[in-house]
């Protein structure tokens, strides 16, 4: 059943196909919209608002996803839906290089969205099938780091293809964004395997008991947790509330601070795109491992206290980048961001293994993600409204950071909930 410990686990690369997953459905589709942003808004002539209506339009589309996502996968193939709905989103990455003006834009943006909630949420949940308790801090903190892969790809890129291609650049950014996505949608539909008792492993980091069959067949194992797990679990759990709740603040602000964070920097403090491409390659540097790190101290110090510390350092360091002007104050905020950045979705699929073990984990991220994904169509949305009111990003940025810090106080309330199945 259990392969030797001198073998290679087949885990791991379920691992690295999560982690390219999240590089498509988040690190290109989502953040790459950031470093585009700019140009593609000059050219359709976009206002603030109209721009921050697209990244939720683009939000909401996620939503849709998210808490299906999550069902579907605990009940269909992880494998195919995940597979699928990257599809989905390359197709619709390459069509947004059609737009003619917000309402084709948004459409696109949109679609785009439903794709990653379908593809992004089912991955995330898959590790907790993949990785034993003690492991699932780190590797979703590995998992989270594809995102981290996008802004280092898209910092340099997306500049240099503005550049090469002059007006038509953003087009040709997206074009070449969403073949990226198209290819690796494949790799997935090939290598993805669903559950490790399917071909005859336990999860990375179990201790083989030999004195316990549960875990002989993958049909079996199913219909035992079913019995245990139900619906009921997921949107009955105080915890899971709770987190849903602490989700919200993380969406809300800080999707406000990437969405804005280029035309901030290129056009209202006069850098350039460049210099905005030059930061936001920072950010993808610093945060390669940020995951890992608050994954293994949530696993140490407790999912709430990670909560918390990271939720503190992010409203830092939006609080520096309104009031700090200057390169320096810019750099202090993208270190602060960028060693905290994809930790939280970390500690969030962390926790919902935790809270309702595997089988219900992605149902449980998918129905938090749903409240996750309100706070992110709505961040985008009110800032562009506050910028296009008062001429300036800053206090959409001090916004991002009191409701943060709300965040942070929510998280030490976080009890700890023994976990179904493990």
């Amino acid at each position: 059943m259990v392969e030797s410990e001198n073998k290679f686990h087949y885990g791991w690369v379920i691992l690295v196909l999560c982690f390219l997953t999240v590089f498509c459905s988040l690190g290109l589709a989502r953040f790459g919209y950031a470093m585009i942003l700019p140009s593609m808004q000059k050219d359709l002539e976009l206002t603030n608002t109209e721009a921050g209506g697209l990244a939720t339009g683009n939000f909401i589309g996620y939503l849709c996803l998210a808490l299906i996502g999550g069902f579907l996968s605990s009940h269909f193939s992880p494998r195919r839906v995940i597979s699928l709905s990257l599809l989905v989103v390359g197709l619709m990455m390459v069509l947004t290089a059609t737009s003619r003006g917000f309402m084709s834009a948004l459409i696109w943006r949109a679609i785009t969205g439903i794709g990653s909630g379908g593809s992004n949420v089912p991955a995330m949940g898959l590790l907790a099938a993949w990785f034993a308790a003690k492991r699932r801090g780190i590797s979703t903190g590995i998992a989270v780091a594809g995102s981290s892969l996008g802004l280092i790809l898209t910092g340099p890129l997306v500049p240099w293809l503005l550049d090469f291609f002059g007006e038509s650049g953003w087009r040709n950014a997206w074009v070449a964004l969403g073949g990226i996505v198209l290819v690796i949608s494949i790799i997935n539909w090939i290598f993805l395997k669903d559950r490790p008792q399917k071909i005859g492993l336990l999860p990375v980091g179990s201790e083989e008991d030999k004195n316990n069959d549960k875990l002989s067949g993958g049909e079996e194992e199913t219909a035992s947790d079913l019995k245990k797990a139900s619906w009921r679990d997921v949107y009955g759990s105080k915890a899971v509330w709770h987190l849903a709740l602490i989700y919200v603040t993380f969406g809300f602000s800080y999707i406000i601070y990437l969405t804005f964070f280029a035309k901030y920097i290129a056009v209202e403090l006069g850098m350039g795109e460049a210099k905005a491409g030059t930061y936001w390659q920072i950010i993808g540097w610093l945060s390669v491992s940020c995951g890992i790190i608050w994954g293994w101290f949530s696993d140490i110090a407790g999912r709430k206290y990670g909560l918390a510390v990271v939720s503190l350092l992010q409203g830092s360091s939006y609080l520096i980048f309104a009031v700090w002007r200057t390169p320096t104050g810019l750099l202090l905020s993208v270190i602060l961001f960028g060693i905290t950045a994809w930790s939280i979705p970390a500690i969030m699929a962390a926790a919902c293994g935790d809270q309702l073990g595997s089988r219900m984990a992605p149902a449980a991220l998918g129905f938090i993600t749903l409240f996750f994904g309100m706070g992110q169509a709505l961040g985008p949305w009110m800032a562009g409204r506050i910028a296009d009111m008062k001429g300036t990003f800053s206090p959409a940025f001090l916004l991002a950071m009191a409701v943060a810090w709300s965040g942070a106080l929510a998280a030490l309330f976080l009890r700890h909930t023994r976990t179904i199945d493990s």
